[in-house]
């Protein structure tokens, strides 16, 4: 899965189509990502002890990592990764539109 944490990404598909967010977490086992702020979902809780309160809460569902595209820090657009091997042997994420190095 080629989006990490903190990856700046552009919605594509969904009820939030064409917003920016932040993501708050990768998750690689089910290919999917939780953006800060989109996808929110709304779950009925009962009391917990004194930990959590019963009531309707607003929870963020994740997103399929297909239908969010990661953003160039240079061009400041969508763009497809790819990967590189880098002089010193370690292997870095690339913008393919720009060819600038995301990581």
């Amino acid at each position: 899965m080629k989006i990490r944490k903190n990856d700046n990404v552009l919605i594509i598909a969904g009820k939030d189509k064409g917003k920016k967010g932040k993501v708050r977490k990768a998750i690689p086992d089910k290919d999917s990502v939780i953006v800060e702020g989109f996808n929110l979902i709304k779950r009925h809780s009962k009391t917990k002890g004194k930990t959590r309160q019963a009531g309707i809460i607003e929870l963020e569902a994740p997103i399929h990592v297909s239908s969010v595209m990661i953003i160039c820090n240079k061009c400041n657009k969508p763009a497809r990764l790819g990967y590189r091997e880098l002089e010193d042997g370690n292997k870095a994420r690339f913008c393919r539109s720009c060819s600038e190095i995301i990581d």
